[in-house]
């Protein structure tokens, strides 16, 4: 058997939306009825730690009962016929409830806590509450494993890499407008084809020649898409 194709998958909010999550920022700015300023940002957590993780405590909880949708189980399938990668915005774990075994998450985590000394120092979070007083072993505050606006995307350098060396691409659940992740499509070689699966068609600078819009959510999409690469790429 010949090696398998290697196949690098681009997941956003519209794949997390259909299992009952809400997206990470609505249309109105806000994230579950609170100010991105207040719950997502360096300065927010400063000001009021206890909001932080009570908003995260929540979001942890809603998150236990969510299941993985077609668009996640499809993805996982994949894997019995390409070597697939799965880099995604989203900090649930849904990809890896539906059986996929490589996910890396751009944004984090939510159900690990960091060290707010050593980045480095990553936990499990057990069960949904983590509290005020939860220290890691340097003794100092766990928050929330959570790549919030204005802090660096250490995940961005792997991503860039798997990207790099894509010979299948596809875009899932997101219109392409967050950055840096967005920019991962520029990295994909040329005359890789490149498959996104989203009901906003994004715009792409330079040619897309290679790239194959198909505009419709996730688990539609998915449906299609997968019995297309079934017959045409293996």
């Amino acid at each position: 058997m010949s090696a398998q194709k290697k196949l690098v998958v681009l997941s956003g909010a519209g794949i997390s939306a259909e299992s009952g999550i809400k997206t990470f920022r609505d249309s109105d700015g806000l994230w579950e009825g609170h100010s991105i300023e207040d719950v997502a940002t360096p300065q927010g957590w400063q000001r009021n730690p206890q909001l932080v993780l009570d908003f995260y405590n929540e979001r942890r909880k809603q998150g236990l009962t969510a299941q993985p949708n077609a668009a996640h189980l499809i993805l996982a399938e994949l894997e019995k016929y390409f070597d697939v990668q799965i880099i995604t915005q989203n900090v649930d774990n849904l990809h890896e409830k539906a059986g996929s075994t490589k996910v890396l998450h751009l944004h984090g985590e939510l159900y690990k806590s960091r060290s707010t000394k050593d980045p480095s120092l990553v936990y499990d979070v057990k069960g949904w509450e983590l509290k005020l007083g939860d220290k890691c072993e340097l003794g100092s505050q766990l928050r929330p494993n959570i790549v919030w606006f204005q802090e660096e995307v250490p995940m961005m350098v792997p991503a860039v890499e798997m990207a790099e060396q894509a010979e299948i691409f596809i875009v899932v659940g997101t219109s392409l407008v967050v950055y840096p992740a967005a920019g991962l499509v520029y990295y994909v070689p040329p005359r890789v084809p490149i498959f996104v699966v989203d009901p906003k068609t994004p715009e792409m600078s330079g040619s897309t020649k290679y790239v194959t819009f198909i505009p419709e959510k996730a688990t539609v999409g998915m449906t299609m898409l997968r019995d297309k690469l079934l017959k045409e790429y293996l």
